[in-house]
Order: structure tokens, then C-alpha cells, then sequence
């Protein structure tokens, strides 16, 4: 391709709204606008790498830092719009709504008997354990829902430490709102004060009792505090089994940073990450921001082979006696032949302003025809991560590129 034709605008600023430097320099060389829309280099990139990801090894060839499990893989950058899960330890990676944790339960207790006791002013679990002077986790955590498929009022407990993961819930049960006062009251429920112990049948003819969820910690946790459906008013010591029971017993936990991983029991950290791909789908563009992120310098991109969508950065510099330019349209065209993919910077810039844009570009390799080789039947070759440049014959340029780089030829 030519430079000309697709028309690249590199800037020498990086925009006022880059929060990474990869995005910066994907404006700055041209990929995509500063409202991040592909331009039609970017187009040609992620074109690119919708060809390279027919190859099942394509992620692991493009030399990201990547995290997942069997189902999606993620790039952990910190503008990530998802939150995982992560074990540094054994690498164990999921959705941070959907992650697993290692529960410890509390030690085993004799259960003892229900106590109603006044709990004035005491509608959440801070204030309540304040009040009885007791740790959260003996507490039992009421939170209630609609099932929005059939209207069935929803109960969920869980550890009064403990942060329900409404995605775990939908999950089991469906999609759910939370209940309205109302409902709660039909329920035999009180707002502040709620417990599965002793919830009223239904009051709505047709409609089920309500459907208790509790989280599997709830079974192995004995005499928890409890809501007793009554305003001002708690009861002591309720145990699931005798007091209660639930149609669904699972996991309903949300992790949060280091809580214990399920697999090794090390600390999890949270990261945020965007998503590469699942089983079924590829992400181009995060990959292609994942691509920027993770390989630049202060010049600008370097895209390795073969995720740079040009193999070469082919440029001439204008010559007092020899047509630079015609020189490097031969070698442009014996370049595409062999298989090389080439953008060509066909313009008639200063030698500098063509260096620059190279560099921001992040073609693997730039060939620069000047006057002063080609009186020597030589060409300019540099690596992008290079730091010296070397000269080449003109019929030793493809083979150069092919063996030492070990570029596609296909």
C-alpha cells in the first residue's frame, strides 16, 4: 500500500484525551481518531489480524501479557472496562462477578436457642453488630428480590461480612429486581429487620412462597444474628436446617481483592482488563489496543512480526542526481512479489518528517533508498528496535528481510 492512498495524518502531539500511552500513539501514528474510530490504516491493521487469527496459536504469537481461563482471555490495561480476578500465584482468572473464593467458616458451635431481643435503630449490619458488640460475620445478611420472569418473591442470605455477586444469584434464579416495599411486607418480611426464619405464605393467589437462596457458607455458619421480620427487633442464634430452610444452597459470594483463591488459597488481586477473545470470538480492536499498549517505545510503535499489518516501511529520499523515487518503486513492487507486505511512503517530505512518521508507525523494518546507497547499489535497512542502521545490496534486500527477520513469505 501507499502512503498517499490511505491517506495517514500522523500528529506530533498526543491528544488531550489519551488516558495510555498506547492510545496515544495509535492517534499520533494515524490508527484511529482521537474518538478512537479506525482509520483506514487501522481498518487495513485490523483486517490484518482477522486474516492472523484463522492460526489457533494467533493471541500467543503476538507477545501480549495476557491473562484467562479456557473460556476468554483478557488484557490487563488500567482503563479496562471488565474487573477479574487474578491469583498470581496458579494464574486462576474469571470475572470478578463469577470468581470463586476460598470460604473459611467460623469454628463449630453448639446451636443454641432462638432469642428475640430489641434492636432499636438497627436496620443495617454495621449498626447492629455495633450494637450487640459482635463481629459482622455473626450476623446473617437479608437481601431481597423480585423474580422478574414470574413475580416470585426472592430471600437471599449471606454472612453478614460478606458481599452478595448479583450475577452468581441471576445465575441461579434468573433475572431479578429488587423488591419493592410493598412486596417485602406481602412477603412477611420487614425492612431492616428481614430473616428466612418464619417468612408468610403468599399472599397473591397463584404465586409460590417465597424462594430462599443462601449462600453455602449459610449452612456451616451456626447461631447468626437474624432479622425478625419485626421492626427494632433481632433474633439470636438462628441455624439454617432448624430455624430455616432454602431451595438453593450455592455459592453467591462477590470476591473482592485479597480474598483467598479458591485453588491455592493465596490473596487475589483485582485487575481491570479488556477482553481479547472467548471460545467463539476475537476482539480486533482491543487487540489491537492491547498490541499499542504493550509494544512502543518513546518514538512511537513497535509492532512485532506479524502483528504489524506492514512487514516494511519503505521510503526514498530525494536525490540531486538519481530518481530516488523510481528506485524505490522497483524495489516496492519485487518486495510485494516475494510475499512482503510494504507501506510505501511515496511522498516528497523531508527526510526527517519520514523518519519520524516511521518510527510512529512501528513497521518491524524500514528500508530508506537515498541517493548516496544507490550510487553504491546498497539501501538503508534498520530494525525498529534497532539502534544502528546497516547498508544492503539491492539484490540481497528481500532475502535479508525473509532469513534474518523470519518474516512471512506467503
Amino acid at each position: 500500500m501507499k502512503y498517499r492512498d490511505l491517506h495517514i495524518q500522523t500528529q506530533r502531539e498526543a491528544p488531550n484525551n489519551a488516558r495510555t500511552q498506547g492510545f496515544a500513539f495509535l492517534v499520533r501514528a494515524g490508527y484511529v481518531t482521537r474518538e478512537n474510530v479506525p482509520t483506514k490504516l487501522g481498518e487495513i491493521a485490523l483486517e490484518h489480524l482477522q486474516v492472523l487469527s484463522s492460526d489457533p496459536s494467533f493471541l500467543l504469537r503476538l507477545s501480549l501479557p495476557t491473562i484467562g481461563n479456557d473460556q476468554e482471555t483478557f488484557f490487563p490495561i488500567v482503563t479496562g472496562d471488565i474487573e477479574v480476578a487474578h491469583c498470581p500465584s496458579c494464574k486462576y482468572t474469571e470475572r470478578l462477578e463469577f470468581a470463586k473464593i476460598k470460604k473459611t467458616p467460623l469454628p463449630q458451635e453448639v446451636q443454641l436457642p432462638l432469642e428475640k431481643v430489641s434492636t432499636p435503630d438497627c436496620d443495617t449490619i454495621e449498626s447492629l453488630a455495633n450494637f450487640l458488640n459482635i463481629p459482622k460475620e455473626k450476623t446473617a445478611k437479608a437481601l431481597m428480590y423480585t423474580r422478574v420472569s414470574d413475580g416470585r418473591f426472592v430471600f437471599v442470605v449471606v454472612r453478614g461480612d460478606m458481599q452478595l455477586s448479583e450475577a452468581k444469584l441471576k445465575a441461579q434464579v434468573g433475572e431479578v429486581r429488587t423488591a419493592t416495599a410493598d412486596e417485602i411486607v406481602s412477603a412477611g418480611a420487614a425492612m431492616g429487620y428481614a430473616s428466612a426464619v418464619g417468612l408468610a405464605p403468599s399472599r397473591v393467589e397463584g404465586l409460590k412462597d417465597a424462594l430462599i437462596v443462601v449462600d453455602d457458607l449459610i449452612p456451616q455458619s451456626q447461631n447468626l444474628v437474624a432479622g425478625a421480620n419485626e421492626e427494632g427487633y433481632h433474633l439470636l442464634n438462628t441455624n439454617y436446617g432448624r430455624d430455616y430452610s432454602a431451595e438453593v444452597v450455592v455459592d453467591l459470594i462477590q470476591a473482592k481483592a485479597s480474598d483467598s483463591c479458591i485453588h491455592c488459597g493465596n490473596p487475589l488481586n483485582v485487575l481491570p482488563v479488556n477482553i481479547l477473545a472467548t471460545r467463539k470470538e476475537y476482539y480486533f480492536e482491543n487487540i489491537l489496543r492491547a498490541l499499542a499498549e504493550t509494544h512502543h517505545d518513546d518514538k512511537g510503535l513497535t509492532l512485532p512480526h506479524p502483528a504489524a499489518p506492514f512487514d516494511v516501511y519503505l521510503m526514498h529520499v530525494p536525490g540531486k542526481e538519481t530518481d530516488t523515487r523510481a528506485k524505490a518503486e522497483e524495489i516496492y513492487i519485487a518486495l510485494q512479489s516475494a510475499g512482503i507486505s510494504v507501506l510505501f511512503d511515496d511522498r516528497d517530505e523531508r527526510a526527517g518528517v519520514k523518519f519520524n512518521d516511521a518510527d510512529l508507525i512501528g513497521c518491524p523494518t524500514r528500508v530508506t533508498v537515498g541517493e548516496k546507497g544507490l550510487k553504491e547499489e546498497m539501501v538503508e535497512l534498520k530494525s525498529r528496535m534497532a539502534k544502528e542502521n546497516k547498508f544492503v545490496s539491492l539484490d540481497k534486500i528481500i532475502s535479508e528481510i525473509q532469513s534474518e527477520h523470519g518474516y512471512r513469505t506467503n
